[in-house]
């Protein structure tokens, strides 16, 4: 069982900048896809960036050129470089993981880290 711990939410003003981690128990590399996902106040969870395990990323549109996703196999974490923040990326922000073994995907989550950006 994979535990992956966030940190680095807080309170920023718009067009702050912060920077999220995501420490996984396990050694990164044994993990496939990576990505970070959000809950707004009253919205669904939706994804936000995404990173294989070769390093190709994929963005959403509200964040693309503000967000940028990294993964750091040696210190075993997933990062999310968060500038030019705006009020609607308030939200509790996820790490979650997949690996694949004997054909049986499993999914690890996060427990959230909360970002609100307000003035």
């Amino acid at each position: 069982q994979v535990q992956l711990v966030e940190s680095g939410g807080g309170l920023v003003q718009p067009g702050g900048s912060l920077r999220l981690s995501c420490a996984a128990s396990e050694s990164t590399i044994t993990l496939n896809t990576m990505r970070w996902y959000r809950q707004g106040p009253g919205k669904q969870r939706e994804l936000v960036a995404t990173i294989t395990s070769d390093g190709s990323t994929v963005y959403a549109d509200s964040v693309k050129g503000r967000f940028t996703i990294s993964r750091d196999n040696a210190k075993n974490t997933l990062n999310l470089q968060m500038n030019s923040l705006k009020p609607e990326d308030t939200a509790v922000y996820y790490c979650n993981a997949n690996r694949v073994r004997l054909g049986l995907r499993t999914d690890y989550w996060g427990q959230g880290t909360q970002v609100t950006v307000s003035s």
